[in-house]
């Protein structure tokens, strides 16, 4: 992307920043997660949230395309971090504590993508784009309900984890 000199153009790359985490989540990330963890209810939501980012990214790319601009990814270096963080975590736990692990990561993910939507909505009222704040506030509504529902599942985990070390 060229310099970025505008409220516009800083809002492009911010858009392109979140559909690079979306389509990295789509890709790679919720499949692999699916594919480690044990927990049938957690396997269950991450299930859910992919279906759900495939429709992000949908209204992502509709986004650019009601801006008139082509949709461009710019990779997430934030999102990276937290990668590179869950890959080198799994690695050093033993294989009973990975759905502990995916589930903070999981989590982290959440509030990392929540914080970028609620910063992509009020840069999208503040270039009077309001269909774009609309598609902005259904994905983070459903971003919200992941993180409560990667809560609770990490919740559960810590106290089956709990009384299994107590027993």
């Amino acid at each position: 992307m060229p310099e970025i000199t505008t409220p516009r153009d800083l809002f492009l790359h911010e858009l392109g920043d979140i559909l690079y985490v979306e389509q990295k989540l789509t890709e790679e990330v919720l499949p692999k997660l699916i594919q480690e963890v044990q927990d049938p209810d957690f396997r269950k939501g991450l299930e859910r949230h992919l279906d759900q980012t495939r429709g992000h990214i949908t209204n992502l790319e509709q986004i650019f395309d009601s801006m008139g601009e082509q949709s461009e990814t710019e990779k997430c270096l934030g999102f990276e971090g937290l990668k590179a963080e869950h890959d080198e975590m799994t690695s050093e736990v033993s294989e009973s504590l990975i759905d502990i692990v995916d589930a903070g990561a999981a989590a982290r993910t959440e509030h990392y993508e929540i914080a970028a939507y609620n910063g992509l909505i009020e840069m999208a009222r503040a270039l009077g784009e309001s269909e774009a704040v609309g598609l902005l506030e259904e994905n983070l509504k459903e971003e919200r309900e992941a993180l409560r529902e990667v809560e609770s599942v990490a919740k559960k985990l810590r106290d089956e984890t709990k009384s299994t070390a107590t027993s």
